[in-house]
């Protein structure tokens, strides 16, 4: 239990997390009994799009409401963990490790709360929070990182799930307030990407300086038409505009990157 006194609406939420952990056991020996999640279920992220929409607005998580609700959260997590990824399209097994990731990024921030101020805090001198092995997918216990650089990057070679995937901080893209799903994960790719590129708050350009997220330092090898051509495919209006204008001339640099949680 979180709290050394427990009263009033904290009693409230404390009892409504045990009855979570004991309908959790409950789901978790039903799952045992049933098997992997068949082909097709899997892509039912009704849980998770509940909680999204609940929790999530304009990119900013309400991690109190996610904690609240983290059986929900549980539960979902547990329907990843025996999804079987073998059986699924190529677009659906991008959506679920996209979503996977976001998930379980969530649950490590909820491990710290409400004392968190950046998911930096999670990790050590000597580890990052991204390298926990804390990620139950496919049989095995995944990090972070093994998602993302392992799966995700290694295996579809898509640079738009840099504005997809989250890692609670406000420098990263935004969380978006629905899952992903594969019968419409190039359009949600997309609006991904051109939201970023197009937010003003993601990019100055001054002259021919265009200063732009470190994420485009960080991941270069997989923007291969380098960073101007990534801009240019999804830039609009003025954006737009302006770095046809500038063209070669254009010198790309990086801005500090902003660690402190997404939330409210």
């Amino acid at each position: 239990m979180r709290f050394a006194k427990v009263n009033g609406t904290r009693w409230n939420v404390a009892y409504s997390k045990f009855y979570a952990q004991v309908m959790m056991a409950f789901f978790l020996l039903w799952m045992c009994s049933a098997g992997p999640v068949p082909a097709g279920e899997d892509a039912n992220n009704e849980i998770y799009s509940h909680l999204l929409s609940s929790f999530v607005s304009g990119g900013v998580v309400d991690y109190r409401g996610f904690w609240v609700e983290e059986g929900k959260l549980d539960q979902y997590l547990l329907r990843l963990e025996w999804t079987d990824t073998s059986a699924l399209t190529s677009n659906d097994q991008l959506a679920f490790y996209i979503n996977a990731y976001n998930a379980w990024t969530i649950k490590l921030v909820l491990g710290s709360y409400p004392g968190i101020k950046s998911i930096k805090d999670v990790g050590t001198i000597f580890s990052s929070p991204w390298t926990k092995k804390i990620c139950r997918i496919d049989g095995k216990i995944l990090s972070l990182d093994d998602i993302e650089d392992g799966i995700i990057r290694l295996r579809f070679r898509d640079p738009r799930i840099h504005f997809a995937i989250n890692c609670a901080s406000k420098g990263c893209p935004p969380l978006a307030s629905e899952p992903y799903r594969g019968a419409s994960l190039d359009a949600q790719l997309d609006a991904a990407a051109r939201n970023f590129i197009n937010d003003p708050s993601r990019y100055l350009l001054d002259g021919n300086q265009l200063f732009v997220s470190r994420i485009f330092k960080w991941y270069a090898f997989d923007f291969k038409d380098g960073v101007l051509n990534f801009m240019l495919k999804y830039a609009q209006g003025d954006l737009l505009q302006n770095l046809k204008a500038n063209g070669d001339k254009i010198e790309i640099h990086y801005l500090e990157y902003d660690w402190s949680l997404n939330g409210k």
